[in-house]
């Protein structure tokens, strides 16, 4: 068997903690003989939160954090002053190698703040990006980055693309990934000035396979695996993508339940339509990692339920087996 990973989780961070959280630990480990979990939070409340679940009492434990820090505050002040939230103290057993990984719905700023300044980044890494995958109609991509860095620098999304890279045939097993930047055109001579300084520089790195420019309606289509931009239009992208799609199963419900003759059609296209579906659900696919620092920090959406939170938890055995963290202090070495 495996080595096992450790994951701190963030018990009390999100729209639906702890009660979400803690399912979605339990969930995790049923599914995964080498993950144990740190819950981090309160700790009462952690407890009776467990106490619904019959769960393997060895591989979940509670580490007590008796504050929380909310999406309303300043981040990097809050992580300074609350050395007691759950965010910190978490972060902090990545720090000192008493977890392997920290998950978390909480405050975005807080975790990206956290991150960098607690786990800290790996040596030559400008800024760490967020990099969620999304799905497209061939799989998945690598969106790089969607809100960590919204005033990169061509550097920035040179070094994105190369931790995109590595991430996408390591964790994912693509080949070859094939590299794109955000553009409004597939001209090279398109874009504003972050992106017509990126393209010739990205057009050098050998070691990736840069493709050019995508633009926002080619990427539901998979014609990247690895789209780099800065973190601004990536967050829009990100956040219209899943606006569209929960508009359109709407309209679709709507639709189907709309007439007597819709609704038989529904009951027959019932199977293949939640198959269809299902490969949109972008919970499957977990949170996203901020790529570039010393230890795994995974940040999921704030309205994450159990089905997120536990592949969040998943996904982080992967990365670690993979040695993402490692493959990229090499990468960055030899450019040096």
């Amino acid at each position: 068997m495996s080595k096992s990973i450790t994951v701190a989780v963030d018990a009390m961070g999100g729209d639906y903690a702890p009660k979400e959280i803690v399912k979605g630990a339990v969930l995790a480990i049923q599914d995964k003989e080498d993950i144990n979990v740190i819950l981090v939070g309160k700790e009462e409340v952690i407890q009776s939160e467990l106490g619904g679940y019959d769960y393997d009492k060895e591989r979940i434990r509670i580490v007590n954090a008796e504050e929380v820090i909310s999406n309303n505050e300043a981040p990097v002040m809050a992580i300074r002053r609350k050395k007691n939230s759950s965010i910190v103290v978490a972060l902090n057993l990545v720090k000192n190698g008493e977890a392997d990984a920290f998950v978390s719905a909480g405050s975005t700023g807080a975790v990206l703040a956290g991150g960098q300044l607690i786990v800290g980044r790996i040596e030559g890494v400008e800024r760490p990006p967020l990099a969620p995958l999304i799905p497209t109609i061939s799989g998945v991509s690598l969106l790089i980055d969607c809100g960590a860095n919204v005033d990169a620098r061509p550097s920035h999304l040179v070094q994105f693309a190369k931790m995109g890279s590595i991430y996408m045939e390591n964790v994912i097993g693509i080949k070859n990934p094939r590299v794109a930047i955000v553009n409004i055109g597939a001209e090279e001579e398109k874009g504003n000035q972050l992106v017509k300084e990126t393209f010739p520089l990205l057009k050098e790195i050998p070691d990736i396979n840069f493709i050019g420019s995508i633009e926002a309606r080619d990427i539901p289509y998979g014609h990247a695996d690895v789209i780099v931009c800065e973190a601004f239009v990536g967050n829009v992208i990100l956040k219209l993508y899943e606006g569209l799609g929960s508009a359109l199963i709407e309209k679709i419900k709507e639709g189907l339940m709309s007439t007597t003759r819709s609704k038989i059609g529904a009951l027959l296209s019932k199977p293949a339509l939640k198959k269809t579906l299902k490969a949109f659900d972008q919970s499957r696919y977990g949170g996203a990692p901020m790529l570039g620092l010393k230890g795994l920090v995974v940040k999921t959406h704030g309205n994450s339920k159990s089905n997120e939170i536990r592949n969040s938890i998943l996904q982080c055995v992967t990365f670690t087996e993979q040695k993402i963290k490692e493959k990229i202090e090499v990468n960055l070495k030899k450019q040096e």
